[in-house]
C-alpha cells in the first residue's frame, strides 16, 4: 500500500513512511482506505493482527516479516475485563512498561530492526507526556544501531513515570524539558523539519505520528470487538481516553476497515481541544493545562490532523466529551467502591464519560460498552491510593524499573538546546 501526506505530497511505501515519520511537507502520513472490509480471522490478538493489517502491508518490503514482527511485539495480551454484563475494560497495560504505548512502540521497533540499514546509528526521537517515552524506551533498549532521545515535560509526568524515563540508561538519554508536551512536541517537529538535523543524526519518530506505532493500536480494538461478539454481548462501543488522539484514531481506522465497532467516544481531561472540535466543527489548539491525567495533557494534539483529513465532517464519526480533576478522582473512588477494582486517571476519564451518558439515557448502542484502560493504577499511586485506600503494587517489570538509578538532563524548551544534546553521546550503565 502506498500512503499519502494530509498536506498533499506524494504517496511513498508504507516502509518508507514508517522510517520518515513525518512527511517532507510536514503532514503526517495516512494509509488509504480500504476497497473491502477485511475478512478478521484467527482468536489470537497476533492472528487478529496479522488479518487486519496484512492489507495495508501489502506488496510492501516488510508484508513477508509481519507475523514475525507481530509475535516479537505481541508478547503480552489486550484483555477484556467484564465489570458488569454490559461493561468492561479493555486492559492495554499487560506490557513491559504498563501502559497501552508498549504495543505501538514494540511493533515499531520490530519494523526499525528491519528497515534501518548500515552500520551508523539511528536516533529515535519522542516526545512523552509520560507513557510513550518509556514504552519506546523499553521497545529499542539496548538494540544495536540505535539511541532513543525522549523529552518529556519537567514536572508534569508522574514521579514513576518520570523515574521509568531515565532508568533504562545505555543507548536510552531522557530530556526533562522546561515547558509542556506542546513544547516536546514542537521541538521535535522542528528537528523533523531541519534537514541537516535530521540527516546527521539519522533522526526517525517514534510518537504517534508514526504509522509504525498507530496501525497496529488497530489489533487490540478488533481483538476486544470479537471477543465481545463471541461472548453474545453484540457489537461493543468503544469510550477512549485521549490526548494526542493516536489511540482513538486507531479505533476509528479499526472500525473503517471493517472491524464490528457502533460507536466511538473520545473521553479527554480539561485540555478540550478536541472535545471542542467535536461540539463546534472548528478546530483551535488550546493552551495546556496540567491535570491528573498527565498523560492526557496536550492542548495541540497531532493527529487532530488525521481526523479531519479523513473524516472531515465529523458528526456521525466520534463523540467526545471532557473530564475534570474532581470528577476524575470522584470516578476513580466510585469505580474501586463498586468494583473493587483500581484504575488510573486516564482511564478513569472514560469510565466517567460512559456513567454521564448512561445517566442522560443515551447509552443506545449495538451491544455492550467497553472503556480502554491506558495504563496501570500503579504508575499514578499518589493519585489512587489516597483515593481507594489502599496499596497498588505496581506489575513485576515496572517494580524492576523503579529499583535502578534514574538519570535525566534538564534542557531549554529550544531546537538549539535539543541539537546541543543529540550531538553529545550520553551513556549511563543500567
Amino acid at each position: 500500500m502506498k500512503v499519502a501526506s494530509t498536506r498533499g505530497g506524494a504517496p511513498v511505501a508504507l516502509s518508507d513512511a514508517i522510517v520518515q515519520g513525518l512527511a517532507p511537507d510536514g503532514g503526517l502520513y495516512m494509509p488509504a482506505p480500504l476497497t473491502a472490509p477485511t475478512a478478521l480471522t484467527g482468536e489470537s490478538l497476533v492472528e487478529r493482527a496479522q488479518a487486519l493489517l496484512a492489507p495495508y502491508f501489502a506488496g510492501d518490503r516488510l508484508a513477508p516479516h509481519l507475523h514475525a514482527m507481530l509475535t516479537e511485539a505481541f508478547t503480552f495480551d489486550a484483555k477484556t475485563h467484564w465489570l458488569t454484563d454490559d461493561t468492561a475494560l479493555l486492559e492495554l497495560f499487560h506490557g513491559p512498561t504498563a501502559a497501552f504505548k508498549d504495543f505501538g512502540a514494540r511493533f515499531l521497533a520490530a519494523a526499525m530492526r528491519r528497515l534501518v540499514d548500515g552500520n551508523s546509528t539511528t536516533t529515535v526521537l519522542v516526545a512523552t507526556s509520560g507513557d510513550t517515552g518509556a514504552a519506546v524506551a523499553s521497545a529499542f533498549h539496548q538494540l544495536s544501531r540505535f539511541r532513543v532521545v525522549i523529552l518529556y515535560p519537567n514536572g508534569r509526568v508522574s514521579p514513576r513515570q518520570a523515574h521509568q524515563l531515565g532508568a533504562f540508561a545505555d543507548n536510552v538519554t531522557a530530556l526533562r524539558v522546561d515547558g509542556t508536551f506542546d513544547d516536546c512536541q514542537r521541538i521535535v517537529k522542528s528537528a523533523f523539519a531541519d534537514a541537516t538535523l535530521t540527516a546527521r543524526h539519522r533522526l526517525v519518530s517514534a510518537n504517534s505520528i508514526s504509522l509504525g506505532r498507530l496501525l497496529p493500536q488497530m489489533a487490540y480494538y478488533a481483538h476486544a470487538s470479537l471477543s465481545c461478539i463471541a461472548s453474545g454481548r453484540g457489537i461493543p462501543s468503544f469510550v477512549v481516553p485521549t490526548g494526542n488522539l493516536g489511540n482513538a484514531f486507531a479505533c476509528l481506522l479499526a472500525r473503517e476497515a471493517g472491524v464490528p465497532i457502533d460507536r466511538v467516544v473520545v473521553a479527554s481531561n480539561a485540555n478540550r481541544s478536541v472535545v471542542n472540535l467535536l461540539a463546534t466543527g472548528h478546530y483551535e489548539p488550546t493552551t495546556t493545562v496540567a491535570t491528573v491525567a498527565n498523560a492526557m495533557d496536550v492542548g495541540a494534539p497531532s493527529n487532530v490532523e488525521r481526523l479531519m483529513n479523513r473524516f472531515g465532517d465529523l458528526r456521525g464519526v466520534v463523540e467526545g466529551d471532557s473530564v475534570d480533576d474532581d470528577a476524575i478522582r470522584a470516578s476513580i473512588a466510585l469505580t474501586f467502591a463498586q468494583t473493587g477494582v483500581a484504575i488510573c486517571p486516564h482511564t478513569a476519564c472514560g469510565v466517567e464519560v460512559l456513567r454521564r451518558i448512561r445517566a442522560c439515557g443515551d447509552s443506545h448502542s449495538a451491544g455492550a460498552w467497553i472503556v480502554a484502560a491506558t495504563a496501570h493504577p500503579s504508575k499514578f499511586e499518589t493519585i489512587v491510593e489516597p483515593l481507594i485506600g489502599e496499596v497498588v503494587p505496581p506489575p513485576p517489570a515496572l517494580a524492576e524499573l523503579l529499583t535502578r538509578p534514574s538519570h535525566s538532563i534538564a534542557i531549554a524548551p529550544t531546537l538549539a538546546a535539543l541539537a546541543d544534546q543529540l550531538a553529545r553521546d550520553h551513556r549511563w550503565p543500567a
